[in-house]
């Protein structure tokens, strides 16, 4: 996920389109799903709307253990490291941030989480206040203050925090890599960072160097989670954070199981958006999806009190879904709003963009897509960002026949300067990603293009392709901006100056950079998002990736379990509102 600033007031009535998915029921149809482009509103809430308690969720009840599986354990739980929707989605059940989304009936709308409010700006926007409410604690009681939300976002600052979020880093210092915020600032060892104010133990005051309109839908990231001096054990935080939500982890044995229980200090009165219906949550790691799916669909052992926060519904499983009406009742369907799915290609390894126009031209979107379940998986994508952003351009810069053109493809390699002997391509090694990668090999192989694939353990898969000194020439991935307008998109995934952790594809451009500079500068958020897409197209000329798909996400729910839903921020199920029937 991505992006940077604009002006808060048209933001807040009219101008997001959320991030995700569009699913608001709880059970969702199993068929092909059809594409969704209505925008989803995620104005900014009021004060009375941030008191709490969150709204009731209709037929819920209290009580019994939720099951959760998942085949792969989260990348990380030390909420300045969290930086995946999946995980986003389940850290809100121990988590609190200054500001979080609340949803009601599917929509999502931006409200005070810890702080009274979405936050109150002044100076131009380069001074934001957050104040936090009365009676908010710890899960040992003890009350959460202004120190330890500063101490929190200090933290992202120190060495090993760049696989997070890099936008507390960079606004507060004004820098545009996190190395270069880093090196004005290195983390709480370094000693108090100026540009957070803690004049009492409720207020916060944040300086930025420049104005940030954004700050509010900023401070809903896990990053803006508070962190308690005295709690913060350091590498092992990512295993056992201390709790703020409405529960907190009991016990934890990494890659294998999870078990939350209810947090006795988290007051329902405060927080206006997590329920706390279930006893107790157990996370399940470490088997196949189609084993996870197949026992959520019949019940067996837990799986009726079950669902998933990662794995979608396993192709194999298709079919049944779509002719027994008791397993279509169980797809939790939705629009994956702005994640685009995408073939990345390493820029310093394929530099020449005849080879990258060639890969285009000869890519069997259809026959790729139909191995991950056809026209579930998502609609064929031209464009770099989603059509969930507002204001969205569509544009097709080099048109592709979907079922590949080997022909075409060879004649466009023909013009390479010296054309690859092989490329090497990563993928997942899971069933799905087998599928895609032999796909791939014969499609690519028609047009001349001899593809080596590599297998690479889901758990090690982002850490290995993101590397500086990654191996890899190709690999898919799916993404999304860090809230619904284009100021996350280009700034971060195409700025030559940041590193490959936010630059995947090392992507660089002298004058991309300069435009993006620019456009920064742009407090009006319509003509700041005008700007960009127009951006957008000079950066697509130079083809540094393919887009795929706009995806779509189905995932289970057990027979048991009510208030399942498609998060449509986190494009997951969300686990906060979930109830056991019986």
């Amino acid at each position: 996920m991505r992006w940077t600033k604009p002006s808060l007031a048209v933001i807040a009535t009219a101008l997001l389109a959320t991030s995700c998915s569009a699913g608001a029921s709880n059970t969702g149809s199993g068929g092909a799903q059809a594409r969704d482009t209505s925008p989803l509103t995620a104005a900014l809430g009021t004060e009375k709307e941030s008191a709490g308690p969150a709204p009731a969720v209709a037929g819920a009840r209290s009580g019994g253990t939720v099951n959760v599986y998942n085949s792969t354990e989260f990348r990380h739980l030390d909420p300045q490291k969290v930086y995946a929707g999946a995980a986003y989605s389940a850290s809100l059940l121990w988590g609190r941030q200054l500001t979080q989304y609340q949803v009601v009936d599917g929509k999502a709308k931006l409200v005070g989480d810890l702080a009274t409010d979405t936050g109150t700006s002044a100076d131009g926007g380069r001074t934001w206040t957050y104040r936090l409410k009365e009676g908010v604690a710890w899960e040992d009681g003890k009350p959460i203050t202004s120190q330890d939300v500063k101490y929190g976002i200090e933290r992202s600052f120190g060495k090993g925090y760049e696989v997070g979020p890099p936008y507390w880093p960079l606004w507060l210092t004004g820098e545009v890599s996190y190395e270069a915020a880093r090196a004005k600032y290195a983390g709480p060892q370094a000693g108090d960072l100026d540009a957070i104010q803690t004049p009492d133990e409720r207020t916060v005051v944040f300086h930025f160097p420049q104005p940030q309109a954004d700050v509010p839908y900023m401070a809903a990231q896990s990053s803006s989670s508070p962190v308690r001096r005295d709690k913060d054990t350091g590498t092992d935080y990512d295993r056992v954070p201390f709790a703020t939500g409405p529960y907190r982890i009991a016990e934890h044995v990494q890659n294998t199981r999870m078990v939350l229980e209810r947090n006795p200090a988290w007051k329902a009165e405060s927080d206006p958006i997590r329920n706390q219906y279930p006893d107790r949550f157990v996370f399940t790691y470490g088997r196949e999806a189609l084993n996870i799916n197949q026992q959520i669909l019949s019940g067996r052992d837990g799986g009726a009190d079950a669902t998933v926060v990662s794995d979608v519904l396993s192709p194999e499983l298709y079919q049944a879904a779509d002719t027994d009406p008791k397993a279509k009742e169980l797809v939790v369907s939705g629009r994956r709003g702005a994640y685009v799915t995408r073939l990345l290609i390493n820029n310093d390894r394929v530099p020449d963009i005849a080879v990258r126009k060639a890969l285009n031209l000869a890519y069997p979107r259809q026959q790729a897509r139909q191995v991950q379940g056809g026209s579930r998986t998502g609609e064929f994508a031209t464009t770099l960002s989603s059509p969930a952003l507002v204001d969205w351009q569509k544009y097709d810069l080099y048109p592709a026949k979907p079922e590949g053109d080997p022909e075409a493809a060879k004649a466009e390699l023909a013009k390479a300067a010296q054309p690859p002997a092989s490329l090497t391509y990563a993928y997942k090694n899971t069933p799905d990603g087998q599928r895609v990668a032999q796909v791939l090999v014969d499609g690519f192989g028609k047009a001349g293009i001899t593809v080596v694939p590599k297998p690479i353990d889901p758990k090690a898969f982002s850490d290995e392709v993101a590397r500086a000194d990654s191996p890899y020439d190709l690999y898919e991935s799916t993404n999304s901006v860090d809230w619904p307008t284009p100021s996350t998109l280009i700034p971060f995934s195409f700025d030559g100056r940041t590193s490959a952790d936010f630059n995947e594809t090392r992507y660089r451009n002298p004058e991309v950079d300069k435009e993006i500079d620019r456009i920064n500068q742009i407090g009006e958020p319509r003509a700041k998002a005008k700007e960009l897409y127009a951006l957008e197209q000079k950066v697509m000329k130079d083809l540094p990736e393919l887009p795929l798909y706009y995806p779509s996400v189905n995932q289970l729910r057990g027979s048991n379990l009510g208030g399942a839903f498609i998060h449509p921020i986190y494009g997951t199920v969300g686990l906060s509102w979930l109830y056991l029937k019986s």
